[in-house]
């Protein structure tokens, strides 16, 4: 028998599949996925080169409750919307369309006795992140990235 974990995790992976056909179907980019943990409340998180709207999130909010329906995914509430302005940066090609932005960076592993980073991204070089900080060039491996966010600039 299968252990309640790992059935749990199965499910989360084939209703992220999911998500991401109708998102990206819809010609949107789906950001990040929240689950509650219980699974019963699903966040979808969503953008678009424009932005994104209200009417955006009611659109991709419909059509993911008929594709929900269908598929038999069980689910309380459905939240979709934008990233904000302090998005999350969870893909290598974010820190390429984010180049010049200031982005928070945590790692997993620590560089020289620190894992957390604030600095300009100047970009991406053999599945690095560069980040310019204020003690200068810093080379994060992608893989020991644990969460990045963008800096919103008020």
């Amino acid at each position: 028998m299968v252990p309640v974990e790992e059935r749990v995790e199965y499910m989360r992976a084939e209703v992220e599949q999911l998500i991401e056909q109708v998102v990206s179907g819809l010609g949107y980019e789906l950001v990040d996925i929240e689950f509650s943990p219980k699974g019963r409340l699903l966040r979808v998180f969503l953008d678009i080169e424009r932005g994104i709207t209200v009417d955006d999130c009611a659109t991709v909010s419909n059509q993911l409750q008929r594709v929900f329906e269908v598929e038999g995914v069980d689910y309380d509430r459905l939240e979709v919307s934008s990233p904000g302005l302090d998005r999350p940066l969870k893909k290598l090609a974010d820190f390429e369309r984010f180049r010049g932005s200031e982005a928070q960076v945590r790692l997993s592993l620590p560089i020289g006795n620190q894992r957390n980073f604030v600095g300009v991204i100047e970009g991406v070089r053999d599945a690095v992140v560069v980040l310019a900080t204020e003690k200068g060039e810093v080379l994060l491996p992608f893989e020991d990235i644990e969460k990045a966010r963008l800096v919103p600039k008020f």
